[in-house]
C-alpha cells in the first residue's frame, strides 16, 4: 500500500514560473529519496465556494492563487526519511519559496480506496 502527502499551496499569480522552477528542483530531491510519483498542479477550473474552496483553505491575498499537489509514496517511512533529507539539504534551504509557506495546507494520507485502469 502505498502513502500519500497532499498540498494547498498559495502561489502569487506572477511567480507561476518560479513555482515550476523550485518543484523541479526540489521534487527531484524527493524523487531520487523515494517518491513514485509527484504532481504539481497549477489551477484552471477551481471554483470559489459559498463556505469553503481551496482559496479559503490557504487564506489567499490579492493576486494570488491556490495550487494543489501531492506526492505517492510506497510506504510512511520512505516519505520520513525523504523530508529529513530534504530539511537537511543545504541547497534546498538556500532556495528562494515562491510561496508562503505558513499559509500552506498538508498532510499525509493512508489511501484507503483505490482504482486505477488496467495495464492493457
Amino acid at each position: 500500500m502505498t502513502y500519500v502527502d497532499g498540498f494547498v499551496i498559495p502561489v502569487k499569480l506572477s511567480d507561476k514560473e518560479a513555482f515550476i522552477e523550485h518543484a523541479r528542483k526540489a521534487d527531484q530531491l524527493l524523487m531520487d529519496e523515494g517518491a513514485l510519483r509527484i504532481v504539481e498542479c497549477w489551477p484552471e477550473d477551481v471554483p470559489e465556494g459559498k463556505q469553503t474552496d481551496f482559496y479559503r483553505a490557504v487564506d489567499r491575498q490579492d493576486g494570488e492563487t491556490a495550487c494543489f499537489s501531492w506526492i505517492e509514496w510506497p510506504d510512511k517511512a520512505t516519505r520520513d526519511k525523504a523530508f529529513a533529507a530534504m530539511m537537511a539539504d543545504p541547497d534546498i534551504a538556500a532556495m528562494p519559496y515562491p510561496f508562503d509557506g505558513k499559509r500552506m495546507i498538508f498532510g499525509g494520507f493512508e489511501p484507503v480506496v483505490v482504482l486505477e485502469k488496467g495495464n492493457g
